[in-house]
């Protein structure tokens, strides 16, 4: 079975930026393991209401995992210590195939934190890493298009109307997004061929890939499967 770990800052970060992605993981037999540094707020135990969002917005999706850090919310910057031993603790635990993360420019501070930490961890421990575009990515060009359905988007659309505490989230507005992000990218007559019914899509950057001859990628995501990577020093 193919693990992917989706590591953000922010309670919705990963339905808004990758949740058609995330359910056709799902769909496809695919364990999703999400894991969001903070619960929004900035002390140091987040808020309950938008964890209980997550776990909402994670059913919904088919998401087998979903674990918090106590991370404070705005002060990312100030606990990179402890956000890299997290990330540690979490890509042990789950030792997945592949891992998706913010893209490293970003307007949000804790965005670029979490990519940066994510990046210098997976590099570290994961095969696969994606970088997938949120509202506040910079100059974002991608490798990966993910051409989704308009089941796949209403999936979004239901996950993403979990988070209520959130007057900020509005679908129309992501559907619109999702409407022409594939168009921005890809050449019309591409676009042209694609199946009828896929319109919308997410976009993802690929840092690093590799694919091992004779193999598939889920038999081979670290040195000796069933047997937990030794300690690593940074």
């Amino acid at each position: 079975m193919t693990t992917v770990l989706v590591a953000v800052a922010h309670p919705d970060d990963a339905e808004i930026s990758m949740g058609m992605r995330i359910r056709q993981y799902a769909i496809d037999g695919a364990k999703v393991w999400v894991h969001c540094l903070t619960t929004g707020a900035p002390g140091p135990h987040g808020l309950e209401v938008r964890r209980e969002e997550c776990l909402a917005a994670g059913a919904v999706l088919g998401v087998h995992e979903y674990t918090f850090s106590a991370i404070p919310d705005t002060r990312f910057v100030d606990h990179r210590g402890q956000i890299n031993a997290e990330l540690f603790r979490i890509l042990r635990e789950a030792r997945p195939d592949i891992v998706y993360t913010h893209f490293p420019d970003d307007q949000h501070l804790d965005h670029v934190t979490t990519a940066q930490e994510v990046t210098a961890v997976a590099l570290h421990e994961v095969n696969n890493l994606r970088y997938f575009r949120s509202p506040y990515s910079i100059g974002f060009e991608p490798t990966n298009v993910f051409v989704g359905t308009r089941e796949l988007l209403d999936a979004k659309a239901a996950a993403l109307k979990c988070f209520t505490s959130q007057q900020q989230i509005d679908m129309d507005v992501f559907r619109q997004l999702a409407g022409v992000a594939h168009r921005q990218h890809v050449h019309h007559r591409v676009v042209k061929r694609f199946p009828p019914g896929s319109d919308c899509a997410e976009l993802f950057r690929t840092a690093r890939e590799i694919e091992f001859a004779g193999f598939t990628r889920a038999e081979t995501p670290w040195p000796t499967r069933g047997t937990p990577p030794s300690s690593a020093t940074r």
